[in-house]
């Protein structure tokens, strides 16, 4: 059983990261070695990411130390993190199902964003004394035995009809309770009498025959026909033998409904395995993965369904292939003898030894190359190709019928080839001609898509110098030649902050870079809120309740606010760094350093003297230290 692990400590080490909080370096000081769930949280307690460890100490110290590579999402993630709160569990299965558990509860960030197929029906055997058979959308933890989901649900209809041809079962939702028959509380109902039902109501059918014909329901949802139609020939031989004609006769008409039933599913292999096979498609640049599950039962496929995965960028395939797997069998009833796999998986001991506690016996993961199994897995992995497409399809229809209005208004306006649906704005700004700054903005759909905000200095100025025509054609070249380089995203629209003569200096430099012409380019007067062409004398004057102007107003402004922004905080950092300068021994490059990784002045005159020499060096550190708390504070 997992327990809550209070993580308490008294004295903290020295860390390697200068963005460690103390409290931070005080948990990590004393993490267990135990397995269990870590949750990292930012500075309001929101958890940013939950993830499961054989051992605690090892896994969550790795992601602070400074020689670990790390891509663009971890890096962010790290930079917030600001708490962990850990739960120690007694094995790495309670970890694996703990964490799942949490995922789902938290949806955190920066995890896989795993979407499950809550929203396919699954066939539900309830946790009753006579338990019930029907279809349901909604899985809740009581103790009932779930199977599915069934991406088809004319194909979970099927399953349903095969149940009631072969069984007689309860439909009621009376309370059944062994007092209650016993002193005739129910009657017999309309089921009853049209033979659907067996009338345990009325102490007709006993508890354990009830049960049995449940065992023998789950063995039919589980996939397993052959060895039904055996459990029924068996019978019938055993009813026939005792002269039990009747009896003997419904057990050959159940066997012959099983037949039907059995004929209608796929053969895929001659043997009579159970397996599961896991096949993903993924595509990096749509940030989304495919993994589709083909349950074979006694060599036939019992149904596929489909899991999308969100938010993958840096994670590799093998996380994505144990994320998907981890949710199934964490939610299963039934586990196979074999495991069949498109890609490997992260962790795969962990998935070993949970299917080896569940099941009982060991299960096989692997990921086939050749032989009938592998012409299995390019089934399955075609499936997953024909799912992502669909995906990516239906993605793209979604996202035309959410082109908000002006986006649409605009394109008529300024007459556009295409839909502006990513606008790219430029904005200058100094103060009295210092430090003299350039804004980039993205809007795609009408919204600001902050991550992609790009902010500039202007390096081919004087110091002093006044420049707005020179200070655009550098930051427009800089912007275009990276994107060329980069082979995009390349805008459908570029608004440029400013008149005619801004206008020509970004054409200018959108020439020099070889961009010139691959996109539209507009210029915003500010005055009249005219929009210029490229060598057009007259302007455009676009009607001021049109919602093309007021979506061009966003734009132009969100570019102003983010120039300024960035240029206040550039004199601020400066005017800081000029009163670290002040301190012998500390010079601008040691300031801005100091400034960049702690943040503020007033965390630079609290830091430690091992916090400032993990950034500026033992000597500068004491100089500071000094400086701020007097000689004593650094012996």
């Amino acid at each position: 059983m997992a327990w809550a692990f209070a993580l308490l400590a008294r004295h903290a080490i020295p860390v390697p990261n200068p963005l460690v909080n103390e409290r931070l370096a005080q948990k990590l000081a004393h993490l267990p070695t135990s397995p269990g769930v870590y949750q990292h949280k930012d500075a309001s307690g929101t958890i940013l990411y939950v993830g499961k460890a054989k051992n605690l100490r090892n896994r969550v110290r790795s992601y602070f130390q400074e020689n670990r590579p790390r891509d663009k999402r971890l890096q962010a993630l790290v930079s917030k993190i600001e708490d962990i709160e850990l739960i120690v569990t007694d094995t790495e299965a309670e970890a694996l199902i703990l964490e799942n558990t949490l995922i789902k509860q938290h949806q955190p960030r920066y995890n896989v964003n795993l979407k499950d197929d809550k929203t396919y029906p699954w066939i539900v055997v309830t946790n009753e004394r006579f338990p019930r058979v029907f279809p349901t959308r909604t899985v809740r933890r009581d103790g009932s035995k779930y199977f599915g989901p069934y991406t088809d649900v004319k194909a979970m209809y099927a399953v349903l009809d095969a149940v009631k041809s072969l069984f007689k079962l309860r439909t009621c939702t009376l309370p059944l309770h062994p007092a209650s028959i016993e002193a005739g509380k129910f009657s017999a109902c309309l089921e009853y009498h049209i033979q659907r039902c067996a009338a345990p109501c009325i102490g007709l059918q006993s508890e354990d025959e009830y049960t049995e014909t449940i065992r023998r329901i789950e063995t039919l949802l589980s996939g397993k026909t052959n060895e039904l139609a055996a459990i029924l020939e068996a019978d019938m031989k055993r009813l026939a033998g005792a002269f039990k004609f009747e009896e003997a006769a419904a057990r050959r008409d159940q066997i012959a409904a099983l037949t039907v039933y059995a004929e209608k599913q796929k053969v895929v292999t001659n043997d009579e395995s159970d397996r599961d096979l896991f096949a993903m498609a993924l595509d990096r640049e749509a940030d989304v993965a495919v993994v589709v599950l083909f349950k074979v039962r006694e060599g036939k496929v019992l149904g596929q369904h489909t899991r999308v995965l969100r938010r993958i960028e840096g994670q590799t395939d093998e996380t994505l292939m144990q994320a998907a797997v981890e949710q199934h069998y964490t939610e299963a009833t039934f586990f196979p003898v074999e495991v069949l796999l498109s890609h490997g998986l992260d962790d795969q001991d962990v998935i070993e030894a949970f299917l080896r506690e569940q099941r009982g016996k060991a299960v096989q993961i692997r990921v086939p190359e050749r032989g009938d199994k592998a012409g299995l897995m390019k089934m399955a992995e075609a499936n997953a190709n024909l799912q992502l497409g669909e995906w990516l399809r239906q993605r793209d229809a979604r996202e035309a019928e959410r082109i908000p209005k002006s986006v649409d208004a605009l394109q008529r306006d300024l007459r556009l080839p295409a839909l502006p649906r990513r606008i790219e704005c430029f904005d200058i700004s100094h103060l009295s001609g210092t430090g003299t700054v350039a804004s980039c903005v993205v809007f795609e759909d009408g919204m600001p898509k902050k991550s992609e905000y790009r902010h500039y200095k202007i390096k081919s100025l004087e110091p002093g110098q006044i420049d707005d025509f020179a200070s655009m054609r550098e930051v427009v070249e800089r912007r275009y030649s990276r994107v060329l380089e980069e082979n995009g995203p390349w805008p459908d629209l570029v608004i440029i902050d400013g008149g005619k003569g801004q206008l020509s200096s970004a054409v200018r430099a959108m020439q020099e870079a070889g961009v010139y012409g691959k996109f539209p380019v507009v210029g915003l007067a500010k005055r009249l809120e005219e929009l210029f062409f490229p060598g057009d004398s007259e302007s455009i004057l676009i009607p001021r309740t049109s919602s093309s102007l007021h979506l061009v107003q966003r734009v132009r402004n969100e570019a102003h606010r983010f120039a300024v922004t960035f240029q206040r905080k550039q004199r601020q950092l400066t005017t800081l760094a000029t009163e670290l300068t002040d301190i012998p021994g500390v010079g601008p490059a040691t300031a801005q350093k100091l400034l960049k990784a702690l943040g503020s002045l007033k965390r630079i005159k609290l830091a430690s003297v091992d916090d400032l020499a993990a950034v500026a060096g033992r000597s500068a550190a004491e100089k500071i230290v000094a400086h701020y708390r007097g000689a004593a504070a650094s012996s």
